[in-house]
């Protein structure tokens, strides 16, 4: 199950769970739409892969299986990973 974390990793813009600005990697690294494009170059700085829209958890659901709550924010800054 997806954890839909709370913001994106370089810039720390809120990303709810409802947001269609949320991009992902499959390790579920998150980042907005804005540094995926500009920044980052469409590929995750941490491990390499494509960054894709994260899916939308439906609202009925989230009662559930909330999303998380655990902000990550890279200290560092944002980068491409170097090939």
């Amino acid at each position: 199950m997806l954890e839909l974390r709370p913001n994106c990793e370089c810039c720390d813009k809120d990303l709810p769970p409802e947001s269609t600005e949320a991009r992902i990697c499959t390790y579920e690294c998150t980042f907005c739409a804005d540094c995926v494009d500009e920044v980052l170059k469409g590929v995750c700085p941490n491990c390499g892969g494509n960054l894709v829209a994260r899916p939308i958890r439906p609202a009925a659901m989230l009662a559930k299986n909330p999303a998380s709550t655990k902000r990550v924010l890279k200290a560092e800054g944002c980068a491409p990973k170097a090939a």
